[in-house]
């Protein structure tokens, strides 16, 4: 797919036609773990000053059995870092697929709402809502939205940043 076709690039066309003048960087890299988001995430912030920051990473670190507490960390971090550069962060929630075990994919679905409220950040509980179990707008794998989700997974950041850009 490409870049354009993402619902980072259809988020920046909603902010545009909606009047809210914010440019987009797409800082993401397919198959990244929250790791790779700490690594990235501070000299990012340090060269565009954002006003917000969509962290919608941890899926990876699910899926290849991560620790739980890594991940928690590695997010908790990335979100102290985006607000102590003056930005208001979104989380995106992550949900496993049930061959995890319940343990596991309960502790990991809970580290986003946790942390949404400890550090009363944004908060979508589950990005992939109306996409994950719907085959058409998946890709081959079933773990990545296809270009029909894409306009789905901007709804469910939509609903949540909307209210919040509107206040501004």
């Amino acid at each position: 797919m490409d870049r354009e076709q993402s619902w980072v690039s259809l988020l920046e066309i909603r902010l545009q036609n909606t009047g809210h003048d914010f440019q987009i960087l797409n800082s993401s890299i397919s198959g990244d773990t929250t790791q790779g988001g700490i690594a990235r995430l501070d000299r990012l912030l340090n060269r565009y000053q954002p006003e917000f920051v969509i962290i919608e990473l941890g899926g990876n670190d699910g899926l290849r059995g991560i620790d739980i507490d890594i991940t928690r960390q590695n997010l908790t971090h990335m979100i102290q870092q985006s607000q102590a550069r003056g930005a208001e962060v979104l989380i995106a929630g992550i949900k496993l697929p049930p061959n995890y075990g319940s343990a596991y994919t309960d502790q990991f679905e809970s580290i986003y709402a946790d942390l949404a409220r400890e550090y009363s950040v944004m908060h979508v509980p589950f990005f992939m809502q109306n996409v994950a179990f719907n085959p058409e707008l998946m890709q081959a794998d079933g773990i990545h939205p296809n270009v029909q989700g894409q306009p789905v997974l901007l709804e469910n950041v939509w609903q949540v940043l909307q209210p919040v850009l509107d206040a501004k």
